[in-house]
This record gives structure tokens, C-alpha cells and sequence, in this order.
């Protein structure tokens, strides 16, 4: 066997390949016992039909077909393991020529790991912005704490507001025709949301409980429901109820309900002090941010396309558990936004791109830096992720497989690679403050959590190629397997 191979854009190799005319001989006499045996020719038995018989029943050319597709396809393989090369998917094959008694020529088409040129990506020209912590951030977290602890009171000696709370009933109508789901018998809002028609709670200001109104009014161009866009609808509207929102005071007995507070200056300082360990936080987190920026954009990678691809493939698997849920599919989201597959596909590339080449960098980077993660960790990592998503038999269970595990320690790699560049820096900063990584702590929040999502587990091309750089990197079919 006689193998050329040329370099190609995106990381791309070409494999020119010859094998003599005998093997293709041979791998003609194997496929002609190999049809024998499972065509059923009349007047001779299983096995024992001669080919030209063979390529009456299955057409012309039926033999050398499956005899050149079995032969190239172990040649390829052999060819890739001859020349050393680690492919990150399987080759895309073309056969040059195909002739009995004449050598077998093909051309294989692989994508491989792409070389990493590594730039700077210490010798950053920025530092942290820490945001400052003053009166007004102080004032305006007490606010809220105070918010949270309003009551509603009924409002008799005035018209509504904004910023009360109502119940209203009200009807809709069109030439006097009721308005399909126009209309409800008692709908709570607070007045100035403007979480209704643009223009309709104007209409309720200065209204008492018990009054009546009528107004029109004008849906506008984009209303959700198309039949509605730029219709006029009269309302008629009664105000059932009326509550104000009255906020405590700010004192030394209300601090020190909150919580283990001597005064409202002790809860103060509280706050003060995770304000700043919030911008502490968020100031290390935008740092990490801009040097992985820094050092890709200071790195050359030619990205192959299948990388690209399978970037894409992940994004969309993203965009898909976001849209489940909020109970939507795919396709419903491509209908509301007026768009394609191959539209949304495309829109997602760019971003793909620059998802496949950090992920990339960043490896390398841990390659350079010696950033090792051991099995212990890995698997620790695993099983804390097996108990958050124990409600969900199917998730739980993605982190007992290899995928999982590869994928886990990539990500750990390339994010204790940027937290080191981070460490190293603040080292040789000793008089700027300093920021602790987030497991070293991180205060009680005194406002209530915003609700987190579970995202699906997925693995991006990058840990797949970062894959490839181990001794034990997977090569033909089995490297398509993990990519995908």
C-alpha cells in the first residue's frame, strides 16, 4: 500500500492511497462467497452460486461494488494507523479507481486535532475592576429589604396610584361583539406595570373600590394575538379592590428582626460587607473573562469544520432544554420567530466558532501550564452532580459514562488553568485586594435567590479534541463515536 499525504485548510489531511491490483483481487473473491452465502439463487445452493450468476440476480458490477467498499474501508484504517494520524471523526472517502486486475486508488479526506499556536496570555495589558461599594448601593438593598417585608392595606380615603394593588373585573368589546379571553371577573394587577394593553391602567388612576369606567382602546401592531393587532376594543372596567403597599420603617427593632442585628447600623454594615464580597466576586469572574478573550484572540487554530459542527449541534441541544422548559419545542420557537432550521443553524455558527477555538486555547494553555485533574477529583465531581440531579433519573445517570467523565475533566482543567493565571497575578499585585476563588466562601444572601435552572449535561467539541492529545485518544470509528 502506497500512502501520500497533503496538508489541507482547517486542519485537514488528504490521503492519496494506492493498493495493488492482487488485494483488490482477493477482496473480490471474499465479497463473491460473501454474497453466495446470503443470495439465494435459483437452481444452486446457499453458497455454491458462481458470480456471474451471483451479478445476474444483483445486477451488474454487485460483486466489485462490495468488494471495493469492504476494502477501503479496512484500508483507510490502516492507512491512518501506518502515518500516525488521529482523526477526530471519520474520513470522507472518494474512489479514484476501481478496475479488476488494475491497483485500487482512493482519496480519504480526515479532519485531525488542529495545531494550537499559543500567543501571550499572561502579560495582559488590563486588571481588575473591583465596582465601589457607596451609600446609594447600601440604601438601595435596605429598600428592598423593606420591600420584602411590606404589607397591603386597603385604600379608602383616595383614588388608585401607582404602585398600588388592584382587582379588577372588566369586559372587552368589538362592535359589540365580546372579545374571545377579553374579559375577567376579578384580575389582580399593580397599577404603573403596564402589565396589560399599553394605555389601559391609565385609565384606572384616581378610581375608587366600587367605580366604573369605560375607555377605548388600541391593540398594538405586534400584539401577540394576530386577529387583535390594531383593534379598537372598548372596555368596560369596575375596581372590586384597592390595596396600598405600606413599607416599615427603617429601624433599629426592625434591623434587628431581620436577623442577628445589634441596630439598623449593624445591618448596614452587613450589607456593606457582602456588597463587597459580591463585586469581589463579580470583579474576579469579568477578570477570568477578559484573559480568556486576551488569550484566544492572542492564538492561532485552524478550526476544522467538524469541530464547528459539533459546537453547533451542542448550542441548538442547549437552546432546546432552555425551550422545554418553558414548554416550547424547536419547531414552535422557529414558527413564533419567523425563521429556518438552516437559519438558525447559520445565526449559531459564529458563535460555535469562537466556542470551539476557546475551548481549544484554553486545553492547550493547561497542556503549557502542567494542569493536571486527577481521577479522585473527577469522580467527586460526578457524584455531587449525580445528587443535584437525582430527581432526574436519565441526567443522573449521563454521569456514570466515560463521555461524562471526559468531559468533567476538561472542564475542570480549563478552568483551574484560568484561576491560576488569576492567583499568579494577584501574587505578584500583593497591594491589590484580594479575591477569593468562590469555594473559598461565599456569604449568605440576604435578598431572596433567583430560581436556577437545570440545564441538560452536554459535551462540546472541545473536549473531544482535547481528547485526542492522550495517549489513549481513540482512532477511526471509535473517534467518531466520542465526537458525537
Amino acid at each position: 500500500m502506497q500512502v501520500t499525504v497533503s496538508p489541507a485548510p482547517k486542519s485537514i489531511l488528504v490521503l492519496d492511497v494506492e493498493l495493488p491490483a492482487d488485494r483488490l483481487d482477493q477482496a473480490i473473491a471474499a465479497a463473491t462467497r460473501r454474497l453466495a452465502a446470503r443470495t439465494r439463487v435459483p437452481g444452486f445452493r446457499p453458497g455454491k452460486a458462481p458470480r456471474f450468476m451471483l451479478e445476474r440476480v444483483l445486477g451488474p458490477g454487485a460483486v466489485v461494488d462490495e468488494a471495493v467498499e469492504d476494502l477501503v474501508d479496512a484500508a483507510w484504517r490502516e492507512a491512518l494507523v501506518s502515518e500516525g494520524i488521529v482523526p477526530i471523526a471519520p474520513p470522507s472517502v472518494e474512489v479514484v479507481t476501481a478496475e479488476e486486475g488494475k491497483p485500487l486508488v482512493f482519496k480519504a479526506t480526515v479532519a485531525v486535532r488542529p495545531e494550537i499556536a499559543l500567543g501571550d496570555y499572561r502579560h495582559f495589558p488590563f486588571k481588575p475592576e473591583i465596582e465601589p461599594v457607596d451609600y446609594e448601593k447600601i440604601a438601595r438593598v435596605i429598600e428592598e429589604l423593606r420591600d420584602q417585608q411590606a404589607t397591603l392595606v386597603p385604600v379608602e380615603d383616595r383614588g388608585a396610584e401607582n404602585g398600588d394593588w388592584a382587582v379588577i373585573g372588566f369586559a372587552g368589546t368589538r362592535d359589540g361583539v365580546a372579545v374571545e379571553g377579553g374579559s375577567a371577573e376579578r384580575m389582580p394587577l399593580v397599577l404603573g406595570e403596564e402589565r396589560l394593553i399599553p394605555g389601559f391602567e391609565q385609565h384606572l388612576l384616581g378610581l375608587r373600590p366600587g367605580d366604573e369606567t369605560e375607555f377605548d382602546i388600541t391593540f398594538p401592531d405586534d400584539y401577540p394575538e394576530e386577529s387583535l393587532r390594531g383593534a379598537g376594543v372598548h372596555f368596560a372596567v369596575t375596581v372590586r379592590e384597592l390595596r396600598a403597599k405600606v413599607l416599615p420603617d427603617a429601624t433599629d427593632e426592625w434591623a434587628r428582626s431581620l436577623g442577628d442585628f445589634a441596630d439598623l447600623a449593624a445591618l448596614k454594615a452587613d450589607v456593606r460587607h457582602r456588597l463587597e464580597r459580591s463585586a469581589l466576586d463579580r470583579a474576579r469572574h469579568h477578570f477570568a473573562d477578559r484573559i480568556i478573550d486576551y488569550s484566544v484572540k492572542n492564538a492561532s487554530v485552524d478550526l476544522p469544520d467538524v469541530l464547528v459542527d459539533e459546537e453547533v449541534e451542542v448550542m441548538r441541544d442547549e437552546l432546546r432544554g432552555s425551550l422545554a422548559r418553558q414548554r416550547m419545542t424547536e419547531e414552535a420557537y422557529l414558527k413564533a420567530v419567523n425563521k429556518t432550521t438552516d437559519d438558525l443553524l447559520a445565526e449559531m455558527r459564529p458563535a460555535a466558532e469562537q466556542r470551539a477555538k476557546t475551548l481549544l486555547v484554553l486545553g492547550r494553555i493547561a497542556e503549557e501550564e502542567g494542569v493536571e485533574v486527577s481521577d479522585m477529583e473527577v469522580a467527586a465531581e460526578a457524584e455531587g452532580a449525580k445528587v443535584r440531579y437525582a430527581s432526574q433519573p436519565k441526567l443522573a445517570a449521563y454521569f456514570d459514562t466515560d463521555r461524562a467523565r471526559m468531559a468533567i475533566r476538561s472542564t475542570l482543567r480549563r478552568s483551574r488553568v484560568v484561576e491560576k493565571i488569576i492567583d499568579e497575578w494577584l501574587a505578584d499585585h500583593p497591594d491589590h485586594p484580594a479575591m477569593p476563588h468562590l469555594e473559598d466562601g461565599e456569604p449568605e444572601q440576604i435578598l431572596a435567590p433567583a430560581a436556577v435552572d437545570e440545564g441538560a449535561a452536554v459535551v462540546g467539541a472541545g473536549a473531544v479534541a482535547e481528547a485526542a492529545t492522550e495517549e489513549e485518544a481513540p482512532t477511526g470509528a471509535e473517534a467518531s463515536n466520542e465526537a458525537r
